[in-house]
């Protein structure tokens, strides 16, 4: 097993990243009315695969979309408290997603 650390900062953000070989488009944006962040995955193309997943710990982020052939998992830690969600302003520092395969 593998884990890559995938690096943010505590603001909204748009990227394209390549995990287990493949390109993706990553939005994260802060949901105030639910008070989480929340991660948006697109293709290469842009082409919406998944939106709106909290951030929240202690699961694998992408369990119910195995079928969108992503070849690992997302997870969520934040230091110090294992079960404690990414605030508004510890993303990338104290709160991390990673990139977990195998």
């Amino acid at each position: 097993m593998s884990a890559y650390e995938i690096p943010l900062k505590p603001k909204g953000q748009t990227f394209t990243i390549a995990l287990a070989g493949v390109t993706y488009n990553i939005t994260l944006f802060w949901n105030r009315a639910a008070n989480c962040w929340m991660i948006n995955i697109a293709d290469a193309k842009s082409v919406m695969l998944v939106a709106g997943i909290p951030l929240v710990t202690g699961l694998d982020l992408l369990a119910q979309y195995k079928y969108l052939g992503i070849n690992g998992s997302l997870v969520v830690q934040t230091d110090f408290n294992a079960a404690a969600i990414p605030t508004l302003t510890n993303l990338g520092s104290e709160s991390h997603l990673f990139f977990v395969t195998g």
